[in-house]
């Protein structure tokens, strides 16, 4: 028998160091948007200078309190998935991260690749939970921090530049905690690292949307077996649906009608579909559907409409 084949470990740490420039870029700017004075936005943004000098080392230090903390919430969301992977025998490789010149990320995320049938539907049920769960648990604390290092500033009178982001329930419960009620003309200006944790917690709801082949496909196919068909195309609509209500979730719907289309609606059987969940994962299921809600808003991202 062969050892199993994790991937090229080579390939997988030129893009981790990849994936860690580009999310470093990404958090400098961050940076220097936060520390900028929101009444002072419109002039930063019209100014002829170069803001950020990319040769500055402390550009890239401080680009690091993003880049850290988005890198650690998705790598142990992959690695939640590849120990449980080898905790059941599958054959999985090592988490690939995918670097991205976006604007506001720097990163379209991690995978690994299960190259192998899944034994049983617990094994399933354990692999598709221990991702958004190990990510969720680093997220938490991210946020706090994150919210506690940011500041309450006021609203320059022309907010046309700035961008709103959804607040999902979770982040608003964070966010009351930290700073209480916000009076009206003042903003939370997010420090980088509450604003990796708010993409942690949404990267978290895009994943346990009980889909196919994403990891709430996994679960719902543990949990309700065949039927978990219905459950896909109606969470399809559903996804077409948040289109018309943000332009921000139109890539994220065409990749999963593309999915759909290509692997079909069905998930893949298990080699044993037989060994019914036990109560403890079946309350574990339910823990799942919560941190969906609670990680989940309809608008993710647009332009900032609130008035000072």
């Amino acid at each position: 028998m062969y050892p199993p084949n994790h991937g090229r470990l080579w390939v997988q740490l030129t893009l981790l160091a990849a994936t860690l420039v580009t999310t470093t870029l990404v958090g400098g700017c961050h940076y220097y948007s936060f520390a900028t004075d929101l009444s002072t936005v419109n002039d930063a943004a019209t100014s002829a200078t170069p803001p950020v000098l990319f040769s500055d080392p402390l550009f890239w230090l401080r680009g690091l309190w993003y880049s850290l903390t988005i890198l650690a919430i998705l790598g142990c969301h992959e690695m939640g998935h590849y120990l449980a992977c080898l905790r059941y025998g599958v054959d999985v490789t090592r988490p690939y991260f995918l670097p991205a010149p976006l604007p506001l990320t720097g990163t379209l995320g991690a995978f690994i690749r299960i190259r192998s049938r899944i034994p049983n539907k617990i094994a399933l049920f354990d692999i598709g939970i221990a991702g958004p769960l190990a990510g969720f648990v680093v997220a938490v604390p991210a946020l706090f921090i994150g919210l506690w290092l940011s500041r309450v500033d006021r609203l320059p009178a022309d907010a046309s530049n700035l961008m709103e982001l959804g607040e999902p329930l979770f982040f608003r419960f964070a966010a009351w905690l930290v700073w209480g009620d916000v009076a009206d003309g003042y903003t939370i200006n997010m420090h980088p690292m509450a604003f990796a944790a708010w993409f942690g917690l949404l990267a978290t709801a895009l994943n346990l949307f009980p889909i196919a082949q994403l990891d709430g496909g996994h679960i719902s196919y543990a949990v309700f077996g065949r039927r978990s068909t219905a459950i896909t195309i109606v969470m399809i609509g559903v996804a077409i649906g948040l289109t018309f209500m943000s332009s921000s979730w139109i890539a994220w719907t065409v990749l999963l009608v593309v999915m759909i289309v290509t692997m079909g609606p069905r998930h893949p059987p298990t080699l044993d579909e037989d060994e019914p969940l036990d109560r403890g994962r079946l309350v574990l299921a339910a823990v799942a559907l919560v941190v969906l809600i609670v990680c989940f808003t309809p608008a993710p991202i647009g332009p900032f409409i609130g008035a000072p």
